[in-house]
């Protein structure tokens, strides 16, 4: 059977695969999106359902549409902290607008005709096997009912999900392309959607509650009665019983009495910077495939929404130029690593802190910080100034734990160095050697100051 040819093959049809193949198509590139579930299937995927930072969206479909059939709950103006040591709460209101609770299912289902209104081939059934390479990436192998089928491209964008295949396929000597990447920097994470009697009176909050195994239990109200729950935990510690312990959590709650269970799914996801570079000749790497998720949270929707879209720009520019070289398609590095990327590279340095520490010592310290100054130290916004009267309450609360917390600040300075190396990253692959050592001499001085092994 002959090859289907377009200018661009994505694979996988979730958020940056349906934003890199509707970017592409709109701008008149022949794209063909492979994925590999039925059409019935296609948008169903594990995950929290929780959305922040919907307004910087890339304006590439119909966003007042994927609002309308998909957002499920925005009145989300809160997160909650349960502390399972004293239950007790701690909540920190959102700024800068509400989040969101989506139907995951119904948004996928979006994502995908909106690739498929902008003119992009949507194949389902797909399952990709191979990469098809000669000097560099030109295409892709795949399976779909059973005939073997090739799908030949100017670029292949890689939107296959965490520890995606095609990286296992592609040999990438001589490029740029991270391949520092194992299990161990990834997350095993199980939720089930589940319908409760009554309405929760947290349905404008997100829930969080601390796990074993650095992880942590999660409950997003859908609507007041449904509510998306699951737990996840780090790959480098021992395995837990995900369904055990979501199980044993559920029975201790008075308002889950009675629930049904209405969906169930697993999956792996990224708890590690993004990839240094995701771009080699003829081939780029999107969302979790890149490793453009929150390692301190799992979110990842607004950031694989902006990496889909970007890495569609730069292939259509270096079609068009006439070469899909690396340097062709570095400047959608830039772009990722000088946004969210530096953001998310930064948020690792405290999921290597955390992990030299146990779960219980990492509540007592958590619960004994000020919500709103722990709230900006993570998101890196800058911390809150705070009062002389909060300042003593603090230390005295936080008493037994004052190398811990002097270590923290350190990190947190480390975490605003780290920033700044990212906003430095280069324009061209030539200066990448060096921009890599300066960003692996702070990462050193990390490992350092936590005790903690490399992770890369």
């Amino acid at each position: 059977m002959p090859a289907e040819t377009y200018d661009m093959v994505v694979v996988g049809g979730g958020t940056a695969g349906c934003f890199a193949a509707a970017t592409a198509a709109q701008e008149g590139l022949e794209v063909a999106l492979l994925e590999r579930k039925s059409e019935e299937e296609g948008g169903r995927i594990a995950c929290g359902d929780a959305i922040k930072g919907t307004s910087t969206f890339p304006d590439v479909i119909d966003l007042d549409y994927l609002r309308e059939e998909s957002f499920t709950n925005q009145d989300i103006t809160l997160a909650r902290f349960e502390n399972p040591k004293t239950d007790e709460n701690l909540d920190i209101g959102f700024r800068g607008g509400n989040g969101a609770i989506v139907d995951r299912k119904r948004y996928g289902e979006v994502l995908l005709e909106e690739a498929e209104r902008a003119g992009a081939d949507v194949h389902y059934d797909v399952v990709v096997r191979d990469i098809i390479q000669n000097g560099r990436v030109t295409g892709v192998t795949a399976t779909s009912r059973g005939s073997v089928r090739e799908f030949e491209a100017d670029v292949v964008i890689d939107a296959a999900g965490s520890l995606s295949l095609l990286q296992d396929k592609t040999d990438f000597e001589g490029t740029t392309f991270d391949t520092k990447v194992n299990y161990k920097q990834f997350c095993s994470a199980y939720r089930e959607i589940v319908e409760v009697p009554e309405p929760v009176d947290w349905h404008n909050a997100i829930v969080f509650k601390p796990t074993a195994e650095l992880g942590y239990l999660w409950y997003f109200p859908r609507t007041p009665t449904e509510i998306n729950v699951g737990l996840g935990f780090q790959m480098n510690k021992p395995p837990m019983k995900l369904v055990e312990h979501l199980k044993k959590d559920l029975r201790n709650r008075d308002e889950f009495q009675g629930a049904k269970v209405k969906d169930k799914l697993g999956a792996a996801l990224p708890t590690r910077r993004p990839y240094d570079s995701a771009v080699a000749p003829g081939y780029m790497a999107v969302g979790d495939a890149a490793a453009h998720v929150n390692p301190c949270t799992g979110g990842g929707i607004p950031g694989a929404a902006k990496a889909g879209t970007w890495a569609a720009e730069a292939a259509i520019d270096a079609i068009s130029d006439g070469t899909v070289e690396e340097g062709a398609l570095w400047e959608y590095n830039r772009r990722v690593q000088t946004d969210f990327g530096k953001r998310f590279a930064a948020m690792d340095l405290y999921n290597i802190w955390g992990g030299t520490y146990d779960t219980d010592e990492l509540i007592d310290i958590v619960s004994a910080m000020p919500g709103q100054q722990l709230a900006d130290a993570l998101a890196l916004e800058g911390t809150a100034s705070m009062s002389w009267p909060l300042k003593v309450k603090t230390a005295l609360k936080t008493f037994g734990h004052w190398g811990n917390l002097f270590e923290l600040r350190k990190l947190n300075q480390m975490a605003t160095d780290l920033k700044s190396i990212y906003d430095d990253y280069p324009t061209t692959p030539d200066e990448f050697g060096e921009w890599r050592s300066r960003r692996d001499d702070l990462m050193d001085d990390v490992y350092e100051l936590t005790g903690a092994e490399p992770k890369y």
